[in-house]
This record gives structure tokens, sequence and C-alpha cells, in this order.
């Protein structure tokens, strides 16, 4: 991944205070050292496809029950099996063991930098596809971010089973969910990390929905990084002042 020097050399030269880093960062990154991070998409085998278009045609068939029996199921995570969803049982077995070989596929490299401001409060800078998240602000003291949009306020920690979508991985998230006569408004934070402590996690999602119930903005961003000086970008030092 390469980043522009003059980018570079303007976020390094910052000054940060010398608070000590919130408990929900320590262990994910380190302040003011510039992360390598990857955005992308866990996607299983392509083969996956042709069981996942039968359970759509058994979905349209019977929505209110679908939609009753999703509700019932692991968000993230595949359907238990049901004759109804339109699969045989052998079927569905392999449809499990393609989810289960699923993989991370990177689509763009970023870069992260976790900030202190004067005031106290933390964001983390992110370039490229991923800048959303530099917007918002976490507060210690009130242990929430704050957004253009307003207070993301702390719910139930993270605890993922291996069978959700991006695997075994815990975390802490936070949300803010408003509803005016305009429409609705979500939009949800999470940091933490995968299982076996390899990799950090930011996962970001941003929804506008209009009062007739249409989706007008949906944002869904997931950035993997490596945990460590593993992720670490190098960078170059200052030159030596002149005599």
């Amino acid at each position: 991944m390469k980043l522009h020097a003059p980018i570079l050399a303007a976020i390094l030269t910052i000054t940060a205070t010398a608070g000590e880093i919130p408990k929900i960062f320590a262990s994910l990154l380190a302040k003011d050292i510039p992360i390598r991070g990857q955005i992308g998409i866990v996607l299983p085998p392509p083969e996956i496809d042709k069981y996942v278009a039968k359970v759509e045609i058994a979905a349209r068939k019977d929505p209110k029950w679908f939609r009753e029996f999703s509700e019932q199921g692991k968000p993230g995570a595949p359907l238990p099996y049901d004759e109804r969803l339109g699969l045989t049982k052998e079927e569905y077995d392999e449809y499990i063991n393609l989810w289960n070989k699923r993989e991370f596929k990177p689509s763009a490299d970023v870069m992260l930098l976790l900030r202190e401001s004067t005031t106290g409060t933390w964001s983390v800078t992110a370039t490229g596809e991923a800048s959303a998240i530099t917007t918002l602000r976490y507060d210690p003291k009130t242990d929430s971010f704050r957004s253009p949009n307003g207070e993301l306020k702390r719910i139930e920690d993270i605890n993922a089973p291996a069978d959700s979508i991006l695997g075994a991985w815990t975390g802490s998230e936070w949300k803010f969910d408003e509803e005016t006569t305009l429409g609705k408004t979500k939009e949800n934070l999470a940091f933490g990390k995968m299982a076996g402590d390899k990799y950090g996690l930011i996962v970001y999602r941003f929804q506008e929905i209009s009062s007739e119930g249409t989706r007008l903005v949906d944002k869904s961003l997931v950035v993997r990084f490596a945990l460590g000086k593993a992720g670490h970008l190098p960078t170059t030092p200052a030159p030596a002042p002149r005599r």
C-alpha cells in the first residue's frame, strides 16, 4: 500500500496529547502509529449461489413464514434446516459446507490512525473508502461516539459465533437510531478482534430510509487489519536539520 508522502507527513506531525488509550482501542490500535488495513467482504465459494436461489424461490412462495422464520435465526448466520427452505437435507448440508469455506476478499487498502484531540476525545482517521469513520469521535467519559447525525450509544457487546458471516469475533458496538416525520436514520459502529488474535475489525453501517420506506442510503463497511507490529506502516524519519 502506498500513501502520498505529504499526506502521511501531515498526519504524523500533528501534536498528540498524553492521555491513556481507552480500553476499547488498547488491544487493537497504537496511538499515532499508522496501521495498514483492508476494506473487504466475506464471500463463500460461488457454488453456493444455486442453493441461495432455491431458498429465494421458497421465500417468495411464502413470504410471511420466511420472514417469521428468519427473525428466529442468528444475525449473519445460516438459518437452521427446514424443508420449507426449498432444500433437501443433503443440499442443505452442502450449503453449510460451502458456507464454512467463506473467505475475506479485500477490495481496497486503507490507512488507520488512532488520535487523541486536545479536548480528550478520540478518533480513528481513515483514508480512502473508509473515510466515513473519521467523522466519529469517542468520548471516554460517556463511553459514546458522536457523529454528524448524533450520539452513538453503547449497546450489547458482540460475541459472534464461528458460523456468523465474519466468523468468530468479539467486540464493542455503538448505535444511533432516530425516527422523524422525514424517515429513519440508523448508524452502527463496532470495534473488535477476530478469533486467534491475528486481526482486528472495524464494522460500520449507515442507513437512511424515507417515510415511505424507500432506502435512500445503505452503506456498509468492514475493515480488517493485522494486530501488533505486523500491521504498522513504515514511516520515513524527518531529515536531520542542516548545520
